[in-house]
């Protein structure tokens, strides 16, 4: 019916909702809602994970003189800061994930 599926490039399991919300009985949306308030709460822990490496790289940036390696270390700023964006994203939809089936 439903199940949590780990996202490798978010690093937390996301809902995989496999009918619509409205599908659902209300002691399985309660079920769904419970393990993901759990699963969501984990959030920030993550975005400060994901911030550590960001100023990490850079600091590697401010140091690199190779333009290539530069660039390359810019782009995964950003892919790290792409990242957080969807992770706030996911942390803003509290009990609203009956529109995140089958992502």
């Amino acid at each position: 019916m439903y199940r949590f599926e780990f996202n490798q490039r978010l690093g937390i399991e996301i809902p995989d909702l496999q009918k619509d919300w409205h599908h659902y009985d209300k002691v399985t949306q309660e079920k769904i809602l419970t393990e993901w308030e759990d699963i969501r709460g984990n959030i920030p822990d993550r975005v400060r994970e994901l911030e550590q490496e960001i100023n990490r790289k850079q600091a590697l940036l401010n140091i690199e003189p190779d333009f290539k390696k530069s660039c390359d270390l810019n782009r995964e700023i950003s892919e790290l800061a792409s990242t957080i964006n969807d992770l706030w994203l996911w942390f803003r939809s509290h009990g609203e994930i009956s529109g995140k089936a089958h992502h």
